[in-house]
């Protein structure tokens, strides 16, 4: 068994104490501050920022800008400052009293170190004695320094308790003023909805009433006309009905008086126009209605041979007020078409610088029973028209074969055989009408014009089949938002 020599210790222990050398240079003049951590080790605290605002700072600050805000802040808001700034102080509360039980933990750490200080100058002599004095004084320093700053927490305690209380007391009255004006508000709403209860309950009974009376001065007025009615049937029974019979009998001979003035109105109007035509050099010869031709002849003698004269014809409206001009028009003979009905016509004459009128005695009567052979038509997916192609591009046709003119939904066709000479869609680029220049048998012919640059004459089988095709062509385009006419007709 080592057995210690006195001499080993005392050598250990002034080897440990020359370990300590007078170069050691400290950061600053007094000791880190230090606190317990988990599992009871020492932790050196944060440095605090020496450009951050002290504690008394920004408690200030806060109070000023609290006093600046409570006249523009509202009741609500005030309160919910107040809150906030109550849970800052007891923050700040607790945060001091961390504060001082570190203060006492600092003081029990510099009694030990210099307790620990003092056994150590016991021990040491020469230079060593001196550092060691040195440093008692610097954790004597140490120790004024920390209850200066006691000192100085327990002044800024005082302060936050004061602030504290203050702002717990602001809170309360402003919590005081929430729960005043909120029973103010309380108070006016109901008092509004009150008051319109009220008027709502006052407007109901008015309108009832209102019923009520208007209900019974209905009911009296039906009570009234009954009783008149009854005192009348009693008194004069037989004497009232001969008064309706008479009424009836009345409203009758009106209704037939006012059809034969009518009748009367258009008999004159057609003996004026035939006064008129009378005392003319030309007539107007043929039916007018559709399906027929109307020619220009001299009535006597003395009128001027036709070709000498020029001539336009026009549409009239029934009423006189518009005129239209038909374009192309400038034969003696005119054939109308399915947009003359309903129309008069007027063939203006010109000749040696005079002109004279010619109109028709009535409109332009509709054929019989074309509707209902076009309304059959429509029927079908297609018609077809046998036709001899008369003219083509404005030159007469030498060929008399027979085509087919096709009418579909979409398209028009015009067909030899197998052969198709034409085939073109509804546009706005399409024409057709009843032909307007010199023709033979103007009243079974049309005008056709496909495209721009094409031109048909065609001559149908019969007048009904000519003003069969324009109306169905007509219609199969009108679905197709393309309006069919003549050159600048107006539909």
């Amino acid at each position: 068994m080592t057995k210690v020599s006195p001499e080993f210790e005392a050598e250990v222990h002034m080897e440990a104490v020359l370990s300590v050398s007078a170069d050691v240079s400290f950061p600053s003049n007094h000791f880190p501050k230090y606190k317990i951590g988990p599992d009871n080790q020492i932790v050196e605290e944060p440095k605090p920022d020496p450009d951050a605002p002290s504690l008394k700072e920004v408690v200030a600050q806060e109070t000023v800008q609290l006093t600046e805000q409570h006249e523009r802040l509202s009741v609500r808001d005030l309160a919910s400052k107040f809150d906030k700034n109550l849970a800052t102080a007891s923050k700040l509360s607790c945060e001091a009293k961390l504060r001082e039980t570190a203060s006492l933990e600092g003081h029990v750490l510099l009694k030990k170190v210099r307790d620990a200080l003092e056994s150590f100058r016991g021990r040491m002599t020469g230079r060593n004695k001196e550092d060691v004095e040195k440093a008692i004084s610097m954790v004597e320093a140490l120790a004024a320094q920390l209850t200066q700053k006691e000192g100085e927490l327990i002044q800024e305690k005082f302060e936050v308790k004061m602030l504290a209380g203050f702002l717990k007391q602001a809170s309360e009255d402003a919590k005081r003023l929430v729960n005043q004006e909120r029973s103010f508000a309380c108070a006016e709403i109901e008092s509004a909805r009150a008051v319109v209860q009220r008027f709502g309950e006052a407007l109901e009974e008015e309108e009832k009433l209102s019923q009520n009376s208007g209900k019974q001065d209905v009911e009296k007025l039906i009570e009234e006309v009954q009783e008149a009615r009854r005192i009348r049937l009693m008194h004069q029974p037989s004497k009232v009905m001969d008064m309706d019979y008479e009424l009836q009998a009345l409203r009758i001979r009106i209704r037939e008086k006012s059809i034969f003035s009518i009748k009367l109105q258009k008999e004159l109007a057609i003996s004026k126009r035939a006064e008129e035509n009378r005392y003319c050099l030309y007539k107007l010869d043929g039916t007018q209605s559709l399906g027929s031709c109307l020619r220009i002849l001299p009535r006597s003698d003395e009128a001027p041979n036709l070709s000498q004269c020029s001539f336009q014809w026009y549409r009239v409206s029934t009423e006189g007020s518009q005129t239209d001009l038909i374009l192309g028009a400038y034969q003696p003979e005119y054939a109308p078409e399915p947009l003359d009905v309903g129309k008069c016509l007027r063939a203006d004459i010109a000749f040696d610088g005079q002109t004279i009128s010619l109109t028709t005695a009535y409109p332009i009567g509709p054929a019989a029973g074309l509707t209902s052979y076009v309304d059959h038509l429509l029927r079908k997916s297609n018609a077809d028209f046998n036709v001899l192609v008369s003219q083509m591009n404005g030159q007469d046709n030498p060929s008399h074969s027979v085509h087919v003119l096709h009418v579909g939904k979409m398209r028009m066709k015009l067909c030899r055989g197998w052969m198709t000479k034409c085939r073109e869609s509804y546009s706005s680029s399409m024409q057709l009408c009843g032909v307007r220049g010199s023709c033979k048998d103007a009243a079974k012919s049309s005008f056709w014009q496909p495209k721009k640059g094409l031109s048909f004459v065609l001559k149908f089988e019969s007048e009904r089949e000519r003003n069969a095709a324009i109306l169905l062509a007509r219609k199969q385009a009108l679905d197709c938002n393309v309006a069919l006419a003549g050159p600048d007709d107006r539909i």
